[in-house]
C-alpha cells in the first residue's frame, strides 16, 4: 500500500485553509487567528493547544516559492527518514522555538507584543531545514551548510527593526542544527545522504 506524503498533505491543507480564511469577514478572520496564535497572552493564559494549532494556520496564503521550498524540505525529510521523523521534527521545532520566544517575551508589558499574531509554518520549516544538514556529506560541506544557514538566520536578528519572529526563526534553525548534530553522533555514517 502506497503511503500518502505527509508533507504534501500538510502544505496543501495549510494553503487551502489560508484561502478559506480570506473568504471570512475581517472580524471573524482576526478572531480565529487570535485564537490560534501562540502569542504571550494566549500562552500565559494556559492556551497550550495553540502550540500545535498555530502550525496549521497562516495569515495569508504562502507565496508559491516559499510553499515549494517547504514542500521540498518536508518531502525530502519524509523520503530520507520517514513521515514520522519529518512530522516529529517539524512539530518539535515549532513548539520548542515558540516556547523559547515566549520565555524571552513573557515579562514584556507592551500590549502590541503580548497580543501579536504568531501563527505559521516557519519555525517548523527552519527546524527541518537545520535537521536535514545531517543528510549532507560529512566534513566541509555539512559544516559550511550549517554555518551558512545559521548566518542567514542571524542577519535579521542583528538588524534594526527586527521582530520576535526573527529570533524565533534563529531559535528554530538552531534547534534543527542541534538535532542534526545529535543524529550525527547517534548514527555514525548510516544516515541517508542528499545525492
Amino acid at each position: 500500500m502506497k503511503q500518502i506524503p505527509w508533507g504534501a498533505v500538510y502544505v496543501g491543507g495549510v494553503q487551502l485553509g489560508a484561502h478559506a480564511l480570506e473568504r471570512m469577514t475581517p472580524a471573524d478572520r482576526r478572531r480565529l487567528l487570535e485564537r490560534c496564535s501562540t502569542n504571550v497572552d494566549n500562552l500565559s493564559a494556559g492556551r497550550w493547544e495553540t502550540l500545535a494549532g498555530s502550525a496549521f494556520v497562516v495569515e495569508e496564503p504562502m507565496p508559491l516559492p516559499y510553499a515549494l521550498l517547504l514542500l521540498a524540505a518536508l518531502g525530502y525529510a519524509e523520503y530520507a527518514y520517514g513521515a514520522w521523523w519529518a512530522a516529529t521534527v517539524f512539530l518539535f521545532g515549532h513548539a520548542s522555538a515558540t516556547l523559547l520566544v515566549h520565555g524571552a517575551l513573557r515579562r514584556t508589558a507592551d500590549p502590541a507584543v503580548r497580543g501579536a499574531l504568531d501563527v505559521g509554518t516557519s519555525y517548523g520549516f527552519n527546524t527541518v531545514l537545520g535537521a536535514l544538514t545531517s543528510a549532507l556529506p560529512r566534513g566541509a560541506v555539512r559544516t559550511a551548510a550549517r554555518a551558512g544557514l545559521l548566518a542567514l538566520a542571524v542577519a535579521p536578528v542583528v538588524k534594526r527593526g527586527r521582530t520576535f519572529t526573527d529570533a524565533g526563526h534563529l531559535a528554530a534553525l538552531g534547534i534543527g542544527v542541534g538535532l542534526s548534530l545529535a543524529f550525527d553522533c547517534l548514527s555514525g555514517a548510516n544516515r541517508p545522504k542528499i545525492a
